[in-house]
């Protein structure tokens, strides 16, 4: 009896098509290296995904748009409730795969969030791209920067809370404030309003702003179809207009878990065996180590160092590294000067060496690598990079690239470990930038210059020692002085006296792990 022949990708393609429904959602489109080259979203995914396969339309479509279609040979989907969820999804997808097809959210930019500092004696709303632990509340993100800035005009006005920038507004505020005077705000400043009474129209502005309340949204449907009896449409209109734009501020938003990864044909026993093959190996490469740089740009220039044991990632043994001798961008000697750390560190503390060593990169990074390892001894350890532009292999000595087919199973074991190394690079990365931003919160303490807060910082080491210094302490580092520490010890204090809010709409699956860095 003979067996069935396999299914053809493009006819499951189509079947999938077929049944995908008629919902708001985001899809993602896959090679036939299962690897996700496109994300996108879509009012009505059914119709939205059928335009691609029109052949109508493909003929009228740019290249760009005809190559992605070519190469695809499969998809996944997920429905969601609407369309800025849709929007939010898509975002994060993008970020989290970085499809070669995409253009939009491939760079560090976020959706814009609300920030209150209940702190503050008479806090106020503001806009904000960045999220710290500040002790302040935050709402979002939201997919409508537009219709969220014309919300919180609205709701300003509406609760007449204060948009002056002063942390205590005074008298002298009040004389070049005009929001007094076209009644748009309660005036805390001159005392017009007492704090608690402010502080209960603040908590009234935040349930409004998390759909709690619908008691403002209604009076304005009231007076939007008053104002259209009376046949003032202009004011009919204007009232319709921000009451959509409410609608999408203040509705909830689903909270996003890290996406299905999609079904797996890996093997990993087979895929040694083939890649030893393909290079020429005396076995299987059952540990294998692969480096990559990450210098998005001069600031923190990093690298990562990922472990597969058996075919299969072993993040215990994962290093990440901050580059120390390099000036500029230069992945060469960047590599270099990793790769002398790591496998000098594997020489000095007796530890098991790799069956192979890959490198992301072409021949500039192999030659690196190769000198160090020659220096060191260690040359009998095989090394290849893989470069991804054509996914090409090079070794150490020739010049001229290994090509392997597409579908080859040793090729896929290579760009794993290798897409590996390039994710938690790019998490140190971010991992840095993030602590950068808590760096960040002493530009917010008053009295704190840039050489202040380097001084500081270069004393305490971190902005969580600096929190736990007591006025004496501080009052040691060069250009604090005695009144100086006094403040900064009740800034944090102020700080640290609310419970930080740390649950975003919808949560971060970035799924970085923590490991010490060498």
């Amino acid at each position: 009896m003979s067996e069935p022949e396999p299914l053809d990708p493009r006819s499951l393609l189509a079947e999938t098509v077929r049944n995908l429904p008629h919902k708001p959602g985001v899809y993602l489109f896959k090679d036939r290296l299962d690897r996700i080259i496109y994300v996108g979203k879509a009012r009505d995914l059914h119709r939205r995904v059928s335009q691609y396969f029109h052949p109508s339309r493909r003929t009228l479509a740019e290249p760009k748009t005809r190559a992605l279609v070519d190469a695809i040979r499969g998809m996944t989907f997920h429905v969601v409730k609407s369309e800025p969820e849709a929007l939010l999804l898509e975002g994060k997808l993008i970020k989290e795969y970085r499809p070669r097809y995409n253009v939009s959210f491939r760079d560090d930019k976020h959706f814009l969030m609300v920030k209150i500092n209940l702190t503050e004696p008479f806090p106020r709303f503001h806009l904000t791209r960045t999220k710290k632990e500040d002790g302040a509340r935050y709402f979002g993100p939201f997919a409508h920067s537009g219709s969220l800035r014309a919300s919180m005009n609205m709701i300003q006005r509406q609760f007449h809370l204060r948009t002056c920038s002063p942390r205590i507004p005074g008298e002298i505020d009040h004389k070049h404030c005009l929001d007094d005077v076209i009644r748009n705000c309660s005036a805390p400043c001159i005392g017009r309003i007492s704090r608690e009474a402010y502080m209960e129209t603040v908590n009234q502005a935040c349930e409004f702003l998390q759909g709690r309340s619908s008691d403002t949204m209604e009076k304005m449907e009231a007076e939007m179809k008053s104002a259209a009896d009376k046949l003032d449409f202009e004011k009919a209109a204007r009232l319709r207009n921000l009451l959509d734009d409410l609608r999408k501020t203040t509705s909830p938003t689903k909270r996003f878990l890290r996406p299905f990864q999609g079904e797996s044909t890996v093997v990993p026993q087979r895929d040694m065996e083939e890649l030893a093959k393909a290079l020429g190996l005396p076995g299987p490469p059952r540990l294998m180590e692969c480096f990559d740089i990450s210098n998005i740009s001069t600031t923190h220039k990093v690298a990562s160092m990922v472990c597969f044991r058996e075919g299969k990632s072993d993040r215990s043994l994962y290093r990440r590294y901050r580059i120390q001798s390099v000036e500029g961008q230069d992945d060469f000697a960047s590599m270099a000067e990793v790769v002398r750390r790591r496998y000098g560190r594997v020489l000095k503390e007796n530890l098991r060496k790799p069956d192979l060593i890959v490198v992301d990169g072409g021949l500039g990074q192999v030659g690196s690598a190769w000198t160090e390892l020659q220096i060191l001894g260690l040359k009998e350890i095989p090394l290849i990079g893989l470069a991804k532009r054509n996914e090409e292999i090079y070794r150490p000595g020739t010049s001229l690239p290994l090509v392997l087919p597409k579908s080859h199973p040793g090729l896929r074991l290579l760009q794993r470990i290798r897409d590996e190394a390039h994710r938690f690079a790019n998490g140190y990365h971010r991992l840095l930038l993030k602590q950068r931003m808590t760096e960040s919160l002493l530009d917010d303490c008053p009295g704190i210059s840039t050489s202040r807060k380097k001084a500081l910082l270069a004393h305490f080491g971190s902005v969580a020692r600096i929190r736990k210094a007591s006025t004496a302490e501080l009052a040691e580092v060069p250009g604090i002085s005695q009144r100086l520490a006094v403040e900064i010890v009740a800034f944090f204090e102020r700080l640290d006296g609310r419970p930080v809010e740390t649950a975003p709409d919808y949560e971060d699956f970035s799924g970085e792990i923590r490991v010490d860095e060498e």
